[in-house]
């Protein structure tokens, strides 16, 4: 049995893999615009991949073939990328249980936002089919010049929620999500129901807790606080 968890001051959340189900969406964007730029690449290499930084997704995918693309180069397939994720991502649908950890969340008054590596124009769609009644707050990719696995998205989330880092829990479903929270003093929570990696991978990554779905989370949440 797992010793009990301390209390959130907030919890922040990663979005693609973590609230909506769009992972197969993003490995599906990236391998089109590989293919565009003419840099090969296995679906199966994506997988692992998806959650860091998008240039840097690039700039390794790219060294893979022996191609060193330069800052711009980068930026453009990243942005690519993000176009022909929007294109394809038209009905993402959330995952389980996230009405059920938004719900405990505010039903104890804990502050809670979005925190994702994804540009502001991706995340329209994925926000409105959680069917939340207000919009979140969400800090993006946009907001900071290094996305994760650096910490600067999640530090900022919490200055924006006026809570400590070392107040905050983090949830994502990758193991770059895993490394951002560590960096930033969060406590890591990883969720698999919509992960490309294993359960086991992400406790080798440092997370605190790994669970199959939000909903798992509720009872964490509505521990006795001190």
């Amino acid at each position: 049995m797992t010793a009990p968890l301390p209390p959130p001051g907030a919890v922040l959340f990663d979005l693609d893999g973590t609230l909506v189900d769009t992972v197969g969406i993003r490995i599906e964007a990236w391998a089109r615009v590989f293919g565009e730029f003419g840099i090969p690449v296995e679906r199966e290499r994506l997988g692992p991949l998806i959650g860091v930084d998008g240039r840097r997704l690039a700039r390794e995918v790219a060294a893979l073939n022996g191609v060193a693309l330069d800052a711009r180069q980068a930026e453009a397939i990243d942005r690519r990328c993000g176009e022909i994720f929007g294109e394809l991502n038209a009905e993402p649908r959330p995952l389980p249980g996230v009405g059920e950890a938004v719900r405990a969340l505010e039903a104890r008054a804990i502050a809670w936002a979005i925190a994702t590596s994804s540009r502001r124009e991706q995340v329209g769609p994925s926000v409105r089919a959680l069917g939340l009644g207000r919009e979140p707050r969400i800090v993006d990719g946009s907001h900071v010049e290094h996305a994760k696995p650096e910490p600067d998205l999640l530090l900022l989330a919490a200055r924006e929620l006026g809570v400590e880092p070392a107040r905050c829990w983090y949830v994502g479903d990758s193991t770059w999500d895993v490394a951002a929270a560590i960096a930033a003093g969060m406590l890591p929570i990883a969720v698999t129901a919509g992960a490309a990696v294993s359960a086991e991978a992400l406790a080798g990554a440092g997370a605190a807790l790994v669970v199959a779905t939000l909903g798992d989370l509720v009872a964490e949440l509505q521990a006795p606080r001190a």
